[in-house]
């Protein structure tokens, strides 16, 4: 069930801006109902605090789940395009790994819908960098590189020494931590803003608890998973 709240103000305006701030929200994130107006008051209540109530409903593209866990359609490529896709990407890393380490090496692998690539030396920490910022900045770049000559958009996974399944592991720990966290406190809890990729994986991970609910509030780059219970 989509998340409601109450929320009063001296104006609608008011009250509005300060259920938004409640729930972290922008306006077009949510449905809003005026439930008590100040447009008609009678003689009696003409010296009663102004007081307007408006009811407002996370719309439910925005609260189950964001739908990221919601497979995409995939671009299945032909067999010429993986091809061409991996030959553009074997020219750019050969000159790519000059600038790398010595002992770096790197595997390519095709497939109809993405082509994976593999960067693999104990140094090279600073194309991960902070929580993985640099390395999906170059998961990009790969994958405009790769889809060059090519119609169909190309997609392109990059990992670095393993980090995405050890990033993965330390978000579903988290995750974990946290649901027993709400049923122990009963609070929701909030968590650091995180890439839709990260946000997917907290979403799955506490899919089948029966006691939490997950929802992801806010706006790029700053949007972040709200971690309750259900209702």
């Amino acid at each position: 069930m989509a998340k409601k709240i109450i929320s009063e103000g001296k104006t609608t305006n008011e009250a509005i801006e300060k259920g938004l701030k409640e729930l972290n929200v922008s306006r077009k994130m949510v449905d809003i109902k005026v439930l008590e107006s100040d447009d008609k008051r009678s003689f009696f209540s003409i010296l009663a605090p102004r007081v307007v109530k408006v009811e407002m409903t996370l719309k439910e593209s925005e609260s189950e789940n964001e739908k990221e866990i919601k497979l995409k359609k995939e671009i299945v490529l032909t067999e010429e395009e993986q091809e061409k896709a991996s030959e553009n990407l074997e020219k750019f890393l050969k000159d790519f790994k000059n600038e790398l380490p010595e002992d770096t090496e790197y595997v390519i692998k095709k497939d109809k819908n993405v082509i994976y690539v593999e960067l693999n030396s104990p140094n090279l920490g600073f194309l991960i960098g902070y929580r993985g910022e640099t390395l999906y900045a170059m998961q990009n770049i790969l994958s405009a590189v790769a889809g060059k000559g090519i119609e169909n958009r190309v997609r392109v996974i990059l990992d670095i020494e393993g980090y995405k399944a050890k990033r993965q592991k330390t978000l579903e720990d988290l995750a974990e931590k946290v649901a027993r966290t709400v049923i122990r406190t009963r609070k929701s809890v909030k968590l650091e803003p995180m890439q839709a990729y990260e946000r997917k994986i907290i979403h799955s991970k506490l899919q089948a608890n029966s006691k939490i609910e997950t929802n992801s509030i806010g706006e790029e780059p700053y949007r972040r998973i709200v971690i309750s219970l259900k209702k």
